[in-house]
């Protein structure tokens, strides 16, 4: 198997176990009554197969979030990156494909939109464009920090994909009800493109002016903890990473200043 396949197939499986499970939950008329933990643990059990799946081929990526990381603290090639990108949002867009298929006798039971679209995509709770973006940088920036500190530990033989999908899990739990935790830009551009062009029933729009924020918001998370990690547990604190450290604040103090003037306007608006 090349390194392309195996990129492909293990963030397919990603996706099928991910977005399945949230299929379960939100369509009509299926056998499962989903909720928030259920929709977490899958997730982080989709991530331990897809890693099982293809680790010993490509190091099971299944991330351009988690290939930008390690490519910025040096334990992958650059000039491999838009391969694996490449090949991650092509098996994303499957994935979300075969559920469709999966599923096909419900989508016409189920006329709430959201829920049809939230399975192939996220969406934020409060939909707060820089808001939005700095969770998603947050939840990446755990993500390719987890990642490293795991490798950076010796398991038992088999294990480590069970400890990254706890990994997923956690951040699932304590920080991904805010934007549906993407952590993941082919994990929601492939299946977003996936919603886009099959024939679902009653779908609606695919939200494209969101899009963004998912790809972005993951890249940049996922470059900083690589960036982060390097500085402050290998000691390399280069100048990447004090520019990274800037852009970082500087959006996060964009988000607070953006989020106060709104709390102001509303108490100006009561009085």
């Amino acid at each position: 198997m090349t390194e392309f396949m195996g990129e492909l197939i293990g963030t397919m499986i990603l996706i099928i176990f991910g977005a399945g499970v949230i299929a379960g939950a939100n369509l009509k008329a299926t056998k499962a009554e989903g909720s928030w933990v259920l929709i977490t643990i899958a997730w982080g059990l989709a991530v331990a197969m897809g890693v099982y799946a293809v680790g010993q081929v490509t190091g099971a990526h299944i991330n351009p979030a988690v290939t930008l990381g390690l490519a910025t603290v040096g334990d992958f090639a650059w000039e491999k990156v838009p391969m694996y990108i490449f090949a991650q949002t092509i098996g994303a867009f499957i994935g979300a494909t075969i559920v469709f298929f999966h599923y096909l006798p419900h989508w016409k039971d189920t006329e709430d939109q959201m829920a049809m679209k939230s399975i192939f995509c996220t969406d934020p709770a409060i939909r707060s464009p820089i808001s939005n973006l700095v969770s998603e940088i947050i939840g990446t920036f755990v993500l390719v920090m987890g990642i490293l500190f795991i490798g950076a530990n010796d398991f038992t033989d088999g294990l480590n994909p069970l400890i990254v999908g706890l990994l997923i899990v956690a951040i699932g739990m304590s920080l991904g009800s805010t934007t549906g935790y993407a952590i993941n830009p082919a994990r929601d551009l492939g299946p977003r493109i996936a919603h886009a062009v099959l024939p679902i029933p009653g779908k609606g729009g695919s939200d494209w002016g969101y899009a963004w924020i998912p790809v972005v918001g993951p890249a940049i998370g996922g470059v900083y903890g690589g960036l982060f990690y390097q500085a402050i547990f290998k000691g390399n604190a280069n100048v990447w990473f004090w520019i990274g450290t800037l852009i970082i604040l500087a959006i996060m103090l964009s988000s607070m200043r953006v989020e106060l003037k709104k709390v102001y306007q509303t108490e100006e608006g009561v009085e």
